[in-house]
């Protein structure tokens, strides 16, 4: 996870990103109010069973060669951070279950992005989409899709069982400023970073693709060529 490096001020209220064919399974809560107001970027465990979920739901286009599934653990709520996240000034972050559930509708259609060194964040080399996101007990958990024919040398450079997640957040509220750990109250997604698991900020966030990379890698060489107008 990293807080974002640069601290936005925007005014969106979580629940007001209007994604398109967007299905919810379960209502989201209200936002909270606190003292300190705050823009982030950010990236297991089990409590009673509860689920808040969303996705937009895209049309099926079977064996699309630019859509390559993946899912992954996000991030936790509730929870304290393992380390620090880049903008939060040192300070380790708990993002609560209310924050998380009522910024749910800004993560869907959100981007994945990753960075050379699978170590942070470079929100401009957004390599995927977010289409679904889910509160099952403190764990964060999305997928989406990766854009496998423009970015092919994901696919064979992701370790299997290493990598993780780290959100990106903006217009995140701050409980007290001067708590040793800073509590979000409030926040709006505005991306992810895919990274190695123990670079994130929560060392449980997990992310793997959901076909085998040798699977593949052995498909047959296709028949058509990529065009573009």
């Amino acid at each position: 996870m990293a807080l974002a490096d640069g601290l936005h001020r925007r005014s969106m209220s979580a629940g007001s990103h209007g994604q398109p064919a967007v299905s919810q399974r379960t209502a989201a809560s209200r936002p909270h109010a606190g003292s300190g107001h705050r823009s982030f970027h950010a990236a297991d465990c089990r409590s009673p069973l509860e689920l808040r979920a969303m996705a937009v739901e895209f049309p099926t286009v079977e064996g699309h060669p630019n859509r390559l599934p993946f899912e992954g653990v996000l991030t936790l709520v509730d929870v304290a951070s393992d380390k620090a996240p880049s903008g939060s000034r040192g300070h380790r972050v708990v993002l609560t279950r209310a924050a998380a559930e009522a910024a749910l509708p800004s993560l869907l259609g959100m981007a994945v992005d990753y960075k050379t060194g699978w170590d942070g964040h470079d929100a401009r080399q957004k390599c995927g989409i977010i289409t679904s996101a889910a509160i099952e007990g403190k764990k964060l958990a999305v997928a989406g899709y990766l854009f496998a024919r423009d970015f092919p040398e994901m696919e064979q450079r992701i370790e299997v069982d290493a990598m993780g997640m780290s959100y990106e957040l903006a217009d995140a509220h701050v409980a007290d400023m001067r708590a040793p750990v800073w509590t979000l109250t409030r926040a709006t997604f505005t991306g992810a970073a895919i990274l190695l698991r123990d670079k994130a900020a929560y060392r449980n966030t997990s992310f793997r693709l959901k076909r085998a990379v040798q699977a593949r890698a052995t498909r047959p060489t296709p028949r058509h060529s990529r065009l573009s107008a």
